[in-house]
Parts: C-alpha cells; structure tokens; sequence
C-alpha cells in the first residue's frame, strides 16, 4: 500500500511495532527528564490502532509549566535534540534531532524517525493533538475516512505543505464533533 507522490509523502500500512517504539522512545526520555515532565504523549496518525500514515512517531513531552522548560531543554541536547523554537505554533516547541541514534543512549540503537515537541499541560495544540487522536481511535469509520483522505492527498500534493494544510479541514471538524 505505500503511496508516494512528487511531494515525497509516503503512507505505509499501519504496523504493530509503531507501539513498541513510542514505548521505547518513552521510556529513554521520561528516564532522561525525570520529575520535569508529567507525562509524553503518543500523538499522530501513528498513534491510532489500523490506521496508514507516514512512519513517523510524533511524541509531545508535557510539562506543568514553563519555569521547567530550560532545564528540559538542557536534558534534551543531553540525549541529542536540538531545540527549534514553537516553529509558528505558540507554546508548542520542536526538537530536532543530530542523527539517527538520538536518543543518545548506550547501545547506539538507530531509533525509527520521530518528531518530538514539548508543551505545558494547558497547551491548545496538546489538547487538539489528544482529542484527535481519542475521536479516531474511538470511531474506527472516521480514521478510515482519515486514511482515505490523507493516501489521496499523498498521491497529489505538490508538497508538504500543501498535504499538511490539505488535512486541516478534516481535522477541525473532528475536532468539532469532538466537543
């Protein structure tokens, strides 16, 4: 089923392992961070049981407050994450990471592609974020249509962008019939 078009979009089928890697990406991080953080998030479309999507895993790392933020940061570069700044989306902020073993750990384990994100617990995106994810895992037919809707757009979006912008129609009003 992979599906891939001149934006270099891809779609794989969802795999059972997607779990295991946020669990793994989980547990590294939460033992790097500590007390600074309440809890990570598995968020995205990798997150939701049966459903195609870029294998990326998408982590949001949420914190109580900002007064925790440098001291998350400076344990992050620890592991290897380069701080991005919110990216256009306020309160959320991005790391990237230096290579492919980021998490740094003792195994030098080539960890699968992931983007992770921190946030304050009362953040918006993070609460946009989780109740996508709820309403998807919860309505089985809606994440079908979703899977529909985002292999369509993987084979004729020109670019990133306009695949990303091209979903947000769709998102909002599941965020909608969320409330």
């Amino acid at each position: 089923m992979e599906n891939r078009h001149l934006s270099g979009i891809y779609i794989v089928p969802f795999e059972e392992r997607w779990a295991s890697e946020f669990n793994s990406l989980n547990q590294v991080i939460s033992d790097a961070l500590g007390d600074l953080i309440q809890h990570i998030e598995h968020v995205g479309s990798t997150s939701v049981k049966g459903l195609a999507a870029k294998p990326i895993i998408d982590l949001d790392v949420v914190i109580k407050d900002r007064s925790f933020f440098s001291k998350v940061v400076e344990n992050l570069n620890e592991l290897g994450y380069i701080h991005k700044g919110d990216l256009g989306i306020e309160g959320r902020e991005a790391f990237g990471r230096t290579d492919i073993h980021v998490p740094w750990g003792e195994n030098a384990r080539q960890w699968m592609e992931h983007h992770l994100y921190v946030c304050t617990k009362d953040n918006e995106e993070l609460h946009r974020h989780v109740t996508f994810r709820n309403y998807l895992i919860s309505h089985p037919d809606v994440a079908s249509e979703y899977e529909q809707l985002k292999l369509h757009l993987a084979k004729t979006a020109r670019s990133r962008e306009e695949y990303t912008e091209a979903k947000t129609e769709f998102i909002n009003r599941v965020l909608d019939l969320a409330k």
